[in-house]
């Protein structure tokens, strides 16, 4: 990780994490672990990420575990795996069960962890859909329910559990009607309330115990016993036990919006395959195997409506593949024999042999569900700020619930205990931050699922975070903004030339070059090329080729060669490459070679401009002629050419020195000899990176199409984000303040706390869930 130590990268399944403020007192909890230089707990997945030095491992993973399990007994622990520098071992906590395809988490490993310059990106952890946990596959079947004292109030519920909370619901609400219109008075009344109180929340009651025990005091299940046992100590007895009845509604409601929102998330990512069709030794028949038990160089047969599980090439069969899951194209992709495929695109009709060339743990979708999956540790700074916020929120509103208790009737004349100490309970209900907590993280979340649903992989939320204050746009030029494929565009030739002989000359005169250029010429005249009468061929460096054709020279390169010749040429307005010919000293005419422009480059620019992107610069190794041209044809605002890739780098460390502080700035590279640049800007965008190793290790935001346009899309999902990220925090923060108010005022009761905390929170959640929706931006 470019330090002195070894970094190990370990996942624990939390299996049972149920309520975000768990996983930010897990989180707050084994940060402080001496020995673990990193820690995040993604409560989506119910992951919790450490990163450790090797040679304390073991010990502070052990110590991590007996963190959690202090923290929140009910949880249970499976190891997802270990990476010390490429080597994946698999530990298993958690007792086996049967192979099992349920939607829950659990892990598959895989991976590779790189350090460059500026980002140090570790992979190494594949989170997905069905529960594989691979050590020997056996599978685990995490399920989600927990027999113990915290289960009737998680913020997710199991079928059985959902059926028991609604039994003691309805229980507690006869006895709660029974009290208030039955006849019965003192001792009779006050029973059939405490009755119908510890049915509705008596699990609320012993978990704020055990949590007290532990020295957990500050939590919603704390402020909730304090609020509902103290209104019984006043006499308020009928709201005490409501207040119970509607807070566990409440998380109900808030419960199943929590799982629908997390199941909208993993159904984005429903991309890993079950099984491969293997072809065995005789050729022609088929076995049907998990997609790990692959190797390279194995073929497999993907019939019609069957997911592509392994990238490969197209040996057999021709088919249209829907690649929208990937790349989030909608038009079909055609495929043939020599085609490259990758694992995750959909068969549409024919059937298909493939020979695998990756792996399972190397393959797209592997990467993909990866990088995803693991985004979430990467957090925001409005994530942080969160964090920080509850950690101190709750405490300072308790200490002033106490001081409205205790402090007015002390000082104001007529001024009663019974009436302060009610408004300081109310103050206690709405004081929760659940809403925030729950509903932030789940925002930035969705955004990077509703972004790789787009063909956008996004490493972290604090990348997303990062595009919204992007001013400044830095594209490479060839293979980002042209398709980096030369052609030739124009055949010009001279002296009573035809075209063909020109171009015949020009191929022969190229026959042996391995360059871009010799190879487009070659391309272009498309026949064979006549080799008799054919030698002497020498390559002039950096000028061009001389060679003899039945005894007369033949000469094909720049201006340079034609003016060390000594003949006279023709000099183009163009933005192409031009290729001179002449023959025995005599002017024949030139090509004109150039690279395409990709059809959206231009309409990139555009959008990024309507998006308040302040300044577009292209960078390119071309000549200046040729940089400009393309500059001035896509609209951009500044070109600098003939740049080698450290010149790259100096070039954006001084457009960086220029812009503000404020002011991010993106560089948009074809990955492949662009890492040192992706790596130095504020957000490295890969483009076309699919299956190319070097720009997923290098980039923070990886483009899976070869589009440019795409980065305005993944701006304007960065940008819905955090504008639904701050509704939410606006709207919880805001309900919570009139509410304080009015309960401190004595206008608020019972009823209206528990909706700003439990009603605010569940509209919360579902407004988070917006960000899902977000189709072809």
């Amino acid at each position: 990780m470019g330090t002195g130590q070894e970094q190990v990268k370990r996942e624990l399944l939390l299996d049972g994490l149920d309520c975000a403020n768990c996983a930010l007192k897990i989180e707050n909890g084994v940060k402080k672990i001496k020995g673990i230089n990193e820690c995040s707990v993604n409560f989506v997945t119910k992951t919790l990420s450490l990163h450790t030095t090797s040679d304390m491992d073991e010990q502070v993973v052990e110590e991590a575990k007996r963190k959690v399990l202090r923290l929140e007994p009910h949880i249970r622990i499976s190891e997802k795996g270990k990476h010390v520098n490429g080597h994946v071992h698999t530990h298993t906590g958690s007792a086996g069960g049967a192979h099992n395809h349920s939607h829950d988490h659990a892990g598959h490993n895989h991976g590779h962890s790189h350090s460059h310059g500026k980002h140090s990106h570790t992979h190494d952890q594949h989170q997905h859909g069905h529960a594989h946990e691979h050590g020997g596959h056996a599978g685990h079947d995490h399920s989600h329910t927990h027999d113990d004292a915290h289960a009737g109030h998680s913020h997710e519920h199991g079928a059985g559990q959902t059926k028991v909370l609604l039994a003691r619901l309805a229980t507690g609400s006869v006895l709660l009607t029974a009290a208030i219109w039955s006849p019965l008075e003192g001792w009779a009344q006050f029973t059939l309330y405490a009755l119908a109180y510890l049915i509705a929340g008596g699990d609320i009651v012993l978990q704020a115990s055990k949590n007290i025990i532990r020295g957990q005091v500050f939590d919603e299940y704390f402020l909730m016993s304090v609020a509902t046992l103290g209104a019984f100590a006043i006499g308020e007895y009928p709201e005490g036990v409501a207040v119970m009845l509607f807070y566990q509604l409440g998380e109900l409601f808030q419960g199943m919006a929590v799982n629908r929102s997390r199941k909208s998330i993993q159904s984005l990512m429903d991309i890993r395959p079950d099984y491969a069709n293997i072809l065995t030794g005789s050729g022609d028949e088929t076995r049907r195997v998990s997609p790990e038990d692959v190797r390279i160089g194995d073929r497999i047969v993907v019939k019609a409506g069957e997911r592509v599980p392994l990238d490969g090439i197209v040996r057999a069969g021709r088919s249209m593949v829907d690649t929208s899951a990937l790349t989030g194209e909608s038009v079909p992709r055609e495929l043939e024999p020599g085609s490259d495929v990758l694992s995750g695109f959909v068969n549409k009709n024919g059937m298909l042999t493939i020979e695998v060339t990756k792996t399972f743990g190397e393959s797209t979708v592997s990467k993909i569900l990866d990088l995803v999956q693991n985004a979430s540790s990467r957090k925001a700074k409005t994530e942080h700020f969160i964090s920080k916020f509850a950690r101190y929120y709750t405490p300072v509103v308790v200490i002033l619930a106490a001081v409205i208790a205790f402090v007015p009737p002390l000082i104001l004349s007529g001024a009663t205990f019974a009436d302060w100490i009610y408004r300081a309970l109310v103050f206690l209900v709405i004081s929760c931050p659940c809403a925030l907590v729950v509903s932030i993280p789940l925002g930035f979340f969705g955004g990077i699922g509703a972004a790789s649903r787009n063909g956008i992989l996004v490493k972290g939320s604090n990348y997303l975070e990062a595009l919204n204050d992007v001013k400044v746009v830095v594209f490479d030029k060839t293979g980002t903004l042209t398709k980096g494929v030369f052609k030739v565009t124009a055949i010009h030739p001279e002296g009573g030339r035809t075209e063909e002989e020109l171009m015949e000359l020009a191929a022969i005169a190229e026959a042996n070059s391995n360059h871009p250029i010799a190879e487009s010429i070659r391309a272009a005249w498309a026949k064979a090329i006549p080799t008799q009468g054919v030698e002497g061929y020498e390559e002039v460096a950096g000028h061009g080729i001389k060679v003899s054709v039945d005894g007369r020279e033949v000469l094909a390169g720049n201006a340079k060669l034609m003016k060390q010749a000594g003949i006279s040429y023709t000099t183009p307005e163009t933005a192409g490459t031009i290729v001179h010919v002449a023959e025995a000293g005599t002017y024949v005419g030139h090509l004109i070679i150039a690279d395409e422009v990709k059809d959206d480059a231009a309409a990139a620019i555009q959008a990024l401009k309507k998006l308040g992107i302040r300044k577009t610069v292209m960078l390119t190794g071309d000549a200046k002629a040729v940089g400009e041209a393309v500059g001035r044809e896509l609209g951009v605002d500044e070109v600098y050419a003939e740049l080698l890739p450290q010149d790259k780098v100096e070039r954006l460390e001084q457009l960086e020195a220029a812009k503000s502080p404020k002011e991010k700035m993106v560089f948009v590279g074809d990955g492949i000899n662009d890492t040192p640049v992706l790596a130095r800007a504020d957000v490295g965008v890969a483009m076309g990176g699919l299956g190319s190793d070097a720009a997923i290790e290098a980039a923070d935001v990886v483009i899976m199409t070869d589009e440019p346009s795409k980065l305005a899309s993944a701006i304007r999902i960065a940008k819905r984000t955090r504008m639904i990220v701050w509704q939410n925090i606006a709207f919880a923060l805001g309900v919570k303040a009139i509410f304080l108010l009015l309960g401190v005022f004595g206008i608020a009761t019972m009823w209206e706390a528990v909706f700003s905390d439990v009603g605010v929170t569940v509209l919360a959640v579902l407004n988070a869930m917006r960000v899902l929706r977000v189709k072809n931006i």
